[in-house]
């Protein structure tokens, strides 16, 4: 009898330690300014994802990682796990620095083939493809502190072990030479590495994961130059079916609204070169704050892109302590014509209605002047998802605002043709001088009718114009919840529909 009385004492502590922690984590997820719909880690700081790769109903999320600090510092490959894309669960790291260096950013994929011989027993292998960054020869004065090694893991992702002869590319004399993105290259039956190359895009080939060789390079004279490329992506989409190339190159500053950016390359892969008659600089985002993404492999024909919310010229200065930084939404990426041209789209993933309410819906909302929507939807509350549908553009803004006098604005600007988000007076922006702002982004679709989609967290909104022809991404911290709506037009501007969803929690 007095074993059962132990035995359920101890229960009931066991209980009681399992309910306190899940209290502790559940509040640390509600900290201020803390997404609540995107991924974020739970302390310290993240930049670039990492090594996606989807495997066996399991997409894997790995990214740059200091479990030492909420500044950039010594990086380590963190990781978490998701099985619809939005609800992510945080893994220990990943990966861990060693002799040849910390681990930067890189890519991660299904060797269904074994071409690599790492899987065992019928395994299938995944591999991490990265690069080492040398601080010691930094500091020496080196060039050649960048090299690319790999990893693999026989447990599908839950542990990672080191090629014994790494690194696999050993860098020329470049003192950029870094994140590699690596795919089955089919009708050649052989794997493709992207990689950058101060302010070009090298590509490499290999049988096997391990030994590589120089096929030819893209970018000289092409695109924007304002700073150092990164992060390259080589994928494919569909165009009514045919198969078009396109290369993602994120840039790092130059782009169109300060900073760190993300372009676009469409052209032709022949398992060599990349060609593309491509005459402008096209941005896959406009805002400040989408930077380093890249797609996730092994999906198939769905190509799916999350990037880094945020922007290094203030990343390590936004006024968050225990954790800095999150992902985008996942996006999903497609091709449209818009008359002669041809544009890379993005739109948030389907999996997100997953969490999304039933929308309160409103039609005809005409403006002349200053209309109170919050009167006819309720009290405004994120994370929430807003829709717009316009018959005749005019000038017009949406404004959320609080009673602290903060307020986030965008809309459209018709004498410019520009859409614009305008975080001035926001909140909290006072910690860099560039992040009080008011950013633009070129309308990119013709004609009078448009449609908008707004994906709004508690410190960030992603907005979606003309079937995501313009996007833009903005992170802001506002000291108190935005809870007012304000349409605001001089030109008796007509919403035809709006629609309003509240979205679900993801802690």
């Amino acid at each position: 009898m007095k074993i059962r009385k132990i035995t359920v004492l101890f229960c009931g502590c066991a209980v009681l330690l399992i309910a306190n922690v899940f209290a502790q984590q559940t509040a640390q997820m509600k900290e201020q300014h803390r997404p609540q719909i995107h991924f974020s880690p739970k302390k310290n700081w993240m930049n670039d994802p990492n090594g996606m790769v989807y495997y066996n109903g399991v997409y894997h999320l790995f990214f740059q990682y200091n479990p030492y600090s909420s500044v950039w510092g010594p990086m380590h490959w963190g990781h978490a796990t998701s099985e619809d894309l939005i609800h992510w669960q945080q893994q220990p790291v990943a990966i861990y620095p060693d002799s040849l260096g910390t681990i930067f950013s890189g890519s991660a994929v299904a060797d269904e083939n074994n071409t690599s011989g790492f899987g065992k027993k019928g395994k299938v292998p995944l591999v991490a493809i990265y690069t080492q960054h040398d601080t010691v020869g930094e500091r020496a004065g080196k060039n050649n502190f960048q090299n690319q090694s790999i990893a693999y893991s026989v447990d599908e992702g839950k542990t990672w072990i080191k090629y014994s002869g790494n690194p696999v590319v050993k860098n020329p004399g470049l003192r950029d030479f870094r994140d590699p993105k690596v795919m089955w290259f089919a009708p050649q039956k052989k794997w493709i590495m992207t990689l950058a190359a101060n302010n070009v895009v090298i590509f490499y080939s290999s049988p096997d994961l391990k030994n590589w060789t120089r096929e030819s390079e893209f970018g000289k004279d092409r695109g924007a130059h304002g700073g150092g490329w990164e992060c390259p992506d080589l994928i494919t989409l569909d165009d009514n079916g045919t198969q078009r190339w396109v290369l993602i190159v994120n840039l790092n500053p130059g782009a169109p609204n300060g900073g760190s950016g993300t372009q676009y390359f469409i052209g032709n892969f022949d398992g060599k070169n990349f060609t593309s008659d491509q005459k402008e600089t096209k941005w896959m985002d406009y805002g400040p704050d989408n930077y380093a993404g890249v797609t996730w492999s092994n999906t198939g024909k769905r190509k799916i892109l999350i990037g880094w919310m945020s922007n290094w010229l203030y990343a390590n200065q936004v006024p968050t302590e225990k954790w800095r930084s999150a992902m985008t939404i996942p996006r999903e990426l497609k091709l449209q014509h818009m008359d002669d041209d041809i544009f890379m789209v993005s739109q948030p993933v389907a999996e997100l209605a997953g969490i999304e309410s039933k929308p309160v819906t409103i039609i005809n909302i005409v403006a002349n002047g200053k209309v109170d929507l919050s009167k006819q939807m309720g009290t405004i509350k994120f994370p929430c998802r807003i829709n717009i549908k316009v018959a005749t553009l005019k000038d017009f803004s949406l404004s959320f605002s609080n009673n602290a006098g903060e307020e986030l604005v965008l809309g459209y600007d018709k004498k410019d043709n520009q859409y614009f988000i305008d975080r001035s007076t926001s909140g909290k922006t006072g910690f860099q001088k560039d992040f009080a702002a008011r950013h633009t982004a070129h309308r990119i679709a013709k004609g009078p009718k448009m449609n908008m989609s707004l994906v709004i967290d508690v410190s960030s909104i992603e907005l979606f114009a003309d079937d995501g022809l313009t996007e833009m991404t903005e992170i802001f911290f506002p000291n108190k919840p935005y809870n007012q709506l304000h349409l605001l037009s001089n030109e008796n501007m007509l919403i035809k529909k709006l629609e309003y969803s509240r979205l679900k929690g993801i802690w």
